[in-house]
Order: structure tokens, then C-alpha cells, then sequence
């Protein structure tokens, strides 16, 4: 491992924790943190989420109602005051997330006796981050779920030609888009293609961009003597070094593999991000074995040697 390149994440990660902490009464602008960790929203996100077991806005939210728990025991503002200083548009909605976290209603709250002068019952979080009415520094602890052990190999691969069909909206949805690509690539023949693997690319980060605008591509691998539908699009990732690692499980478990990935086993591993997409490649049918036996291929663009 190289210090310095798990000093760089720590240290990207350590100046948006900070300034996160130090800001909660602003709207946390996601680009701008992102621009200030030296990353692109996408894996800015990833990165984030992966270090400090949080994605930033969860980091926001959470901050506020400990801060609101703070003031709720040490100061005689109006719980409506405190519920919109929160980033709650109403009373109800603030009583009911302070209720889900302190199993309380914030007037009950209100009426216990608090016997210190700290965070108030800070909530749960293995980064260590909590509000501090003094304004005390935020040295978060980078989450260790064994991530930096993970079985990972650095490989060149060739420039991959990919028949696509384009997605807009929620991520989770973009087997849409994918059952268009059948519908397409069946009777073309694309199947039969020495070439072909299902391939999913995620364009937009999900913090920072409306669920509705989320752009992703459902694609194919073709080779390049393939003629293409005019009905497909294509797309082209270019040559380069890469990360790969290998996810067996449900779909459903990769935003937690892919958080790993980029929060612990990247910033460990002495390798840098290049530039490029990160994307999943599907090994196996879902249609013909259970779940637990799906394969996931993930790969990230790295720098160089």
C-alpha cells in the first residue's frame, strides 16, 4: 500500500466531512463537495459512502437531528423553529424522523432531564462524526467491513464495443431498458456473438441528480464485425487498466459491494482512480439460477502504472 494515495482519500473525504459539519444550515451542494475531494460526483459519491458509511446528505440529515436534540434539551426554542432549522418542511414530518432515531416525540424530548452539556444521545454512526455545539474538529474513522482485503485483480483490457439502449430515470428501474435490448438484440442475432455479455453503465451520481434524470445505459458487448439495429445505439470504452473484482449475490447487494470497492479496497490499495467509467458486467442468466448465484463483474478505470 502507498500512504500517500490513502492519505489523498482521507484526506478528500476528511475536508467534506468538515465542511459538511460545519455547514448544516446550508443545502449541502454535491458537485461543489465533490470538485473540493479532486472526484467526480459519481465516484465522489461511491468513495464517500464507502469511508464514512454514509452518503453525505444521510450525513447531513443526521448531523441536523442531533443538533436539533442539542437544542430541544439546552435552549427554549420552538420545536417549529427547530424542526425547520433541521431541514423539515413540517412539524409532523420532523416528529415523526425524530421519533424513528430517539423513540421520542421532540416535546417529550424536551421535557427529560439531560444531565450533560455534549452531543445529546448522538446517533449511531461508525464514522465517529457527531455534532459539537463547541464547533470541535470532525476526525471521521474510515469504515473497515474487510473491503481492503477483497479479492481484486489490475488488468488491461481492450476497448469494449457495446450496443446500447439508453435509460432515464431511477437506476433501479433500467431493467426497462434492458428488456428493450432483448426485444432488439434477439431476433438481430446479438446473442449468437462470440462477443456477447450483458453490460450495465451509470452515468449520473444519485445524490446530486433527480431519480428521474438518471442516465444509464443497458448494453451489450458486440464485436466489431457485428452489424448493428438501427434501433441500438453504440457505445465505445476505450482501452485501458482496470480494477475488477467479482460480486456473487443479488443485484440488490452491489451498492454496498461497489461502496467497498471504492471506499476501502481503493484508497488501500495504492492505486489511484483514472479517468474513464466504472461499470458492471453480468456473467451468468438471473432468469435460469436463484440469486445467491448471480455473478458481477465491477470495474473501475485506475491511473497508470
Amino acid at each position: 500500500m502507498k500512504p500517500a494515495t490513502r492519505s489523498f482519500y482521507a484526506t478528500a473525504v476528511q475536508r467534506v466531512v468538515d465542511h459538511v459539519a460545519t455547514h448544516l444550515d446550508d443545502a449541502p451542494a454535491l458537485d461543489a463537495l465533490a470538485r473540493q475531494a479532486c472526484l467526480s460526483p459519481f465516484h465522489f459519491h461511491r468513495i464517500f459512502r464507502g469511508m464514512v458509511g454514509e452518503t453525505p446528505l444521510e450525513l447531513v440529515r443526521r448531523l441536523r437531528l442531533e443538533r436539533a436534540a442539542w437544542q430541544l434539551a439546552t435552549t427554549d426554542r420552538a420545536v417549529t423553529t427547530i424542526a425547520f432549522d433541521a431541514g423539515f418542511e413540517t412539524h409532523e414530518a420532523f416528529t415523526r424522523a425524530f421519533r424513528s432515531c430517539y423513540d421520542d416525540s421532540p416535546t417529550r424530548f424536551r421535557e427529560r432531564r439531560h444531565p450533560f452539556s455534549g452531543p445529546v444521545i448522538a446517533l449511531a454512526a461508525r464514522s465517529g462524526v457527531h455534532f459539537m455545539p463547541d464547533g470541535a474538529p470532525h476526525t471521521f474513522i474510515p469504515v473497515d467491513t474487510g473491503g481492503r482485503s477483497m479479492n481484486v485483480e489490475i488488468t488491461t483490457f481492450p476497448e469494449l464495443r457495446v450496443a446500447t439502449v439508453h435509460h432515464t430515470g431511477p437506476y433501479n428501474r433500467i431493467a426497462e431498458a434492458f428488456s428493450k435490448l432483448g426485444e432488439i438484440a434477439g431476433p438481430a442475432g446479438l446473442y449468437a456473438d462470440p462477443a456477447a455479455m450483458m453490460i450495465a453503465l451509470y452515468h449520473d451520481d444519485p445524490e446530486s441528480t433527480p431519480a428521474a434524470q438518471l442516465r444509464s445505459d443497458a448494453g451489450l458487448i458486440v464485436s466489431d464485425s457485428t452489424t448493428l439495429p438501427p434501433s441500438l445505439d453504440e457505445t465505445r470504452i476505450p482501452t485501458g487498466r482496470y480494477a475488477r473484482t467479482v460480486h456473487r449475490g443479488p443485484y440488490d447487494e452491489l451498492g454496498d459491494v461497489w461502496a467497498r470497492f471504492l471506499g476501502e479496497w481503493l484508497p488501500a490499495s495504492g492505486h489511484r482512480l483514472g479517468d474513464g467509467a466504472s461499470y458492471e458486467l453480468y456473467l451468468n442468466n438471473p432468469h435460469d439460477i436463484p440469486s445467491s448465484d448471480y455473478l458481477t463483474e465491477l470495474r473501475i478505470p485506475i491511473e497508470p502504472a
